[in-house]
């Protein structure tokens, strides 16, 4: 627990008699980036919440929520003091340019005037918003609002950011300037704390993951690790099947393959390439359109979270 920067047990919360969350427990190391994943609804951000104190628990004597060694019950101010905190939407003030902005939320911090347009500078630079220094708010992107929510976050030099859904409805190109600058402040020493529904995105920057569904962690660890450990390597999506068709050919009932249906589309799993290529190849499937890819943290989750393919249809 002293090594931990986060250290939770047996947390739980419910919202007239909704358990949002159920008996979590995690921690979260110094300096690395952590990753809480699920659906909406899977009681990340109330996780989230809890942390920094804007959400109480649910009273339980055999609970422990430690941050850097304080309990957000008692000492919510002190974690907002060394923590950066950017919430699921952006919540800038429109009526002022990128420069003050971020100069007012300094106050909050009691930064002197001096150090203030320091490090406004550095951080613009930083966000690679120094050109938007003088343009108001409502004349940004959706990409640029939410790197300069960012930069609000860095400006008291926190030592734990906290990120609500970092990405959501970014377009590729500013998602991964968003992944690189969260791998520098990584290395900077910050330890971060996110919360997505990319299973992308945490694959690419995340140290260790949770997967979370209906408040519960349905399993923890490095995301690449999850991946090998748990699924086939490859997947082969096959869209306009006629499932009755596919299920009677020769080819579905080979060994070291696994298949999931979900309306017409049909995905089947193997570590085997050829095996797949063979597949999608014969005559009864000729006629579908397919590919074949490498399995990744989304085919995971689909699979833990007994949510399967085969259960949604």
């Amino acid at each position: 627990m002293n090594e931990s920067a986060i250290y939770i047990r047996n947390l739980n919360k419910s919202y007239r008699g909704f358990k949002a969350v159920d008996n979590l427990n995690f921690q979260v190391r110094n300096t690395e980036c952590f990753g809480l994943l699920g659906p909406n609804g899977a009681g990340k951000t109330t996780t989230m919440k809890i942390l920094y104190g804007k959400t109480e628990p649910d009273e339980n004597p055999e609970t422990i929520i430690n941050v850097f060694g304080c309990n957000p019950r008692h000492q919510s101010l002190i974690i907002k003091a060394f923590s950066g905190i950017v919430p699921q939407q952006d919540n800038l003030d429109t009526e002022l340019n990128v420069t003050d902005n971020l100069y007012i939320y300094s106050k909050f911090y009691g930064i002197e005037a001096r150090e203030a347009k320091k490090r406004i500078a550095e951080l613009l630079s930083f966000m690679e918003l120094q050109e938007k220094a003088k343009v108001k708010i409502r004349e940004l992107s959706g990409g640029m609002q939410r790197r300069l929510t960012i930069a609000r976050a860095l400006l008291n030099n926190p030592k734990l950011l906290i990120r609500d859904e970092p990405t959501t409805g970014l377009d590729p190109q500013v998602r991964h300037l968003i992944w690189n600058k969260l791998r520098e402040l990584k290395e900077m020493g910050v330890t971060i704390l996110l919360t997505t529904h990319y299973m992308e995105e945490a694959f690419q920057i995340c140290d260790r993951i949770i997967i979370m569904d209906k408040g519960q962690k349905i399993m923890e660890g490095p995301p690449r690790n999850l991946l090998s450990d748990r699924m086939e390597k490859f997947v082969l999506e096959m869209h306009g099947v006629d499932k009755d068709r596919v299920i009677g050919s020769s080819a579905f009932k080979a060994d070291g393959i696994r298949h999931e249906f979900y309306k017409d589309t049909l995905f089947i799993y193997s570590n085997d390439p050829e095996k797949l290529s063979r597949f999608g190849e014969t005559q009864a499937l000729r006629n579908s359109d397919y590919h074949i890819r490498p399995a990744n943290l989304e085919d995971l989750f689909l699979q833990v979270t007994g949510r399967s393919l085969n259960e949604l249809q």
